[in-house]
């Protein structure tokens, strides 16, 4: 398991709510959350493999900006 840093616009409980379909629909994640109290709005993810990119693509097709840190 691989625990992934991104830096990201999901600013609010409503923006997390948005993309919960986009996350929870991806078979290698595991756990994720954001900190919207932390000014970067970190999402944290568990991956079981390498795919960061299906994270960053889920994160931007729910209409979000996500950059990895």
């Amino acid at each position: 398991m691989k625990t992934v840093k991104f830096k990201t616009t999901i600013n609010c409980e409503s923006c997390v709510k948005s993309i919960i379909p986009f996350l929870n629909e991806l078979e290698n994640v595991d756990l994720w959350k954001v900190n919207t109290k932390d000014p970067d709005n970190i999402l944290e993810v568990e991956l079981d493999d390498e795919n960061e990119a299906a994270v960053i693509e889920a994160v931007q097709k729910a209409g979000f900006k996500i950059e990895k840190i």
